[in-house]
């Protein structure tokens, strides 16, 4: 479904804690922190080799959301039927545009509530869907 944002979204000053996984850019840690949010690169905190799994379970113990341009985080959770943590998938070609980046910054502003309580969000070209967890078939 496409997202509404409720009232009240999050500001810079709401603890929202990232994980961005591998694939994706280490400069971001930069980008977001200076945005207000508390981001990590997996590659700072973990195997480099470590498997989705492992990475989703870290997320999990240590209270983050992944952020990823890997499709396996919302299967594993399908899947799973797991209630977290929460994944940001960015399905755009090219995840170093603007683009990407401003809408990633509004969905991490306006629906924290939804990740906080679990979600899937799948960032596309020019829109976003959310899947409230655990994902039911």
């Amino acid at each position: 479904r496409r997202l509404a944002p409720r009232r009240g979204g999050a500001s810079a000053r709401t603890t929202v804690k990232l994980l961005l996984a591998m694939n994706l850019p280490p400069a971001w840690v930069t980008w977001l922190a200076g945005e207000g949010f508390d981001v990590v690169h997996w590659s700072a905190v973990g195997d480099p080799r470590a498997t989705d799994a492992q990475i989703m379970s870290w997320a999990a113990t240590n209270g983050r959301w992944v952020v990823t341009h890997d499709l396996d985080f919302g299967t594993i959770l399908a899947v799973t039927r797991a209630t977290g943590p929460s994944v940001i998938q960015l399905r755009a070609q090219d995840v170093l545009s603007a683009r990407v980046r401003v809408q990633l910054s509004y969905v991490l502003r306006n629906f924290a509530g939804q990740l906080t309580s679990g979600a899937l969000i799948v960032i596309d070209s020019g829109r976003n869907r959310l899947r409230l967890l655990p994902i039911h078939p």
